[in-house]
């Protein structure tokens, strides 16, 4: 490869499970993380919004989450988060709840919904407090059961992850989204020799050696970084912005409290 590609950056993501040509990888890599899970392998899928190069590549606004459903009508989200932020959580919950919702039209009841599967790659920590890397979250009770086997949300925070062996499929993937910028194509490690990862690797190759898909990729990975700095200034303003107002309220409880000393002092004296 001429150039490193990162996997993680949003147009070579969508190109990896997004485009027809990779629907077997979108398949793969859906059974891998979602694994027990599913009532049964997934063996075809429909994307509902397939990577188009000209478009994306064009449009800096462009959706890059990966939508498709199997052919039982079970419907999958795929996307990939760079920045992690205290609101993500809800965009999490609501990005699923609006996808499952979606699916009811006008006459349509309940029995047409379908089970909806949400899988969130985080460069990012989110779970501070946890030390695993994958979580899954579904409708339970306070004794574990199910509400409805109706699907759920899972994350996956690559920064936690650490594996020097491969023993899984799930672990296959996150090592390639962790350390694929990190890989020569002409040298491809034992555990990236199976054909799915050969298929992955050609798609990183094709971004490495187009000189518009190359150029394409740095401006997306520009774009991404101003995107993340500015966030971090509107983080560090809001942390700022908070802070005053903790101390207004501060000294306002203390003016209070002065009031209220002089006026106990006054009655004292009188």
């Amino acid at each position: 490869m001429r150039h490193s590609i990162d996997p993680k950056i949003d147009c070579v993501f969508k190109a990896l499970l997004g485009a027809d040509s990779n629907r077997r990888l979108l398949i793969h890599f859906l059974n891998a993380v979602l694994g027990a899970a599913l009532p049964g392998p997934i063996r075809q899928v429909s994307i509902l919004n397939p990577y188009n190069e000209r478009e994306f590549l064009d449009d800096k606004l462009s959706i890059v989450d990966v939508k498709a459903r199997d052919d039982a009508g079970q419907i999958y989200q795929v996307e990939i988060q760079l920045l992690s932020y205290a609101q993500l959580p809800a965009r999490i919950l609501y990005a699923w709840a609006d996808l499952y919702s979606a699916q009811l039209g006008s006459g349509q009841d309940y029995a047409a919904l379908r089970p909806t599967y949400a899988i969130w790659l985080l460069a990012e920590n989110l779970l501070h407090d946890d030390p695993a890397y994958a979580h899954s979250y579904r409708l339970r009770d306070e004794n574990g059961r199910i509400l409805l086997e109706h699907g759920g949300i899972w994350l996956l925070e690559l920064n936690k992850f650490v594996a020097e062996r491969v023993e899984t499929e799930q672990q296959r993937w996150l090592k390639f989204f962790t350390e694929g910028q990190r890989l020569d194509q002409t040298q491809l490690p034992t555990w990236m020799q199976t054909d799915e990862m050969r298929q992955a690797m050609d798609t990183l190759n094709t971004f490495s050696e187009k000189e518009r898909a190359y150029h394409a990729y740095q401006a997306r990975q520009n774009y991404l970084r101003e995107q993340r700095c500015i966030q971090r200034e509107l983080e560090g303003r809001q942390m700022e912005a908070e802070r005053l107002r903790a101390e207004a309220e501060r000294l306002q409880m203390e003016a209070e409290r002065l009031q209220t000393e002089t006026e106990r002092l006054q009655m004292e004296t009188e």
